[in-house]
């Protein structure tokens, strides 16, 4: 995907003719990533026709799965979603291509979650090493991928979307296994289960590890947040309750993501895998906009901003600010 294609997907989007929204149905998208386990869990429940969210809002609930969040953007803009479990940076692109009028940050929901990763062969030891190698993120523009492209210009590396001393390589988290223990990538920056997995089969080393970034949020469409508050605010008030619920009953939890990822993506995950993957998280309901400053910037020097609005709007009414960061 060239970089003008890019930058104007999401704002092309935006003339798409609205779709009608089915009365009595709530349409979330989710990851199939551990850093999305209250989607997880609650899809669970969903699937075994005690939901969790239907039960605390009276409604049907429609779930929907993506690799990576300019996807679920996208589904954001044609009407396909109400809400979702996504990354910061692509509801940040999507909120600034939209001028500030798509896209609402209802709460926080986990933060870390993620690695970076090397080959035990990449000859990567330290930062000044990764000159001329190959390092996957899960998808152009999605968080780790502004991440890793943040923290190599902070080591000095030229990144940018035309010139690099690194080779940034969108990849999905898929067929990032295979290609890493053919040794086409030296280095991989992931979320989880797939850094734990990069570990456990195939000797992944972890060069350095994020535990307070936000790595998902759940958030909604503008006008779901604008024309529906009631409905918003509850959606809120379930999913704090059910990131309540998770922490008090982490084994039934961790089971319940174990199961759904099987069920969604046929790949089997051990439960001490798991186990170690979910110690990554940081289970939270809380909004840092600091936080979601320093993303912005981020995504602003990697090339896939320009302007952007203040984020005032982007944080609804129903989200739980964080001050201290």
């Amino acid at each position: 995907m060239n970089r003008r294609r890019f930058l104007l997907s999401a704002a092309a989007l935006t003339g798409c003719r609205p779709a009608a929204d089915p009365e009595g149905v709530l349409r979330i998208g989710h990851f199939p990533n551990v850093t999305h386990v209250q989607a997880l869990v609650a899809r669970s429940m969903s699937r075994e026709g005690r939901g969790w969210f239907e039960q605390c809002l009276g409604l049907e609930v429609r779930w929907f799965m993506y690799n990576a969040g300019p996807s679920v953007a996208e589904a954001v803009f044609a009407r396909s979603l109400d809400a979702a479990y996504m990354g910061p940076s692509p509801l940040l692109n999507a909120y600034v291509r939209s001028d500030g009028r798509e896209m609402r940050v209802l709460s926080g929901a986990v933060n870390g979650g993620a690695a970076l990763l090397t080959h035990p062969q990449s000859g990567i030891e330290k930062a000044a090493d990764f000159r001329g190698k190959k390092l996957a993120t899960p998808q152009l523009g999605n968080t780790q991928d502004v991440q890793a492209r943040a923290w190599l210009r902070a080591q000095g590396f030229q990144v940018s979307l035309t010139r690099h001393d690194v080779y940034v390589i969108p990849t999905k988290n898929a067929d990032q296994l295979a290609l890493f223990a053919k040794g086409d990538l030296d280095a991989i920056w992931t979320t989880e289960p797939w850094a734990t997995r990069l570990e456990v089969e195939s000797d992944a080393r972890v060069f350095l590890e994020d535990t307070t970034t936000p790595a998902t949020l759940l958030a909604a469409r503008a006008d779901f947040a604008g024309q529906k508050p009631d409905l918003a605010e509850k959606l809120a008030t379930a999913h704090r309750e059910l990131t309540a619920w998770i922490r008090q009953n982490p084994a039934e939890a961790a089971e319940r993501v174990r199961a759904e990822l099987e069920a969604l993506t046929t790949a089997r995950l051990s439960p001490e895998l798991l186990a170690r993957s979910m110690r990554r998280l940081v289970l939270t309901d809380e909004v840092s906009p600091a936080q979601l400053q320093t993303l912005l910037t981020q995504a602003r020097d990697a090339g896939f901003l320009r302007g952007a609005p203040a984020l005032d709007a982007l944080l609804s009414a129903c989200a739980t600010l964080r001050t201290d960061s």
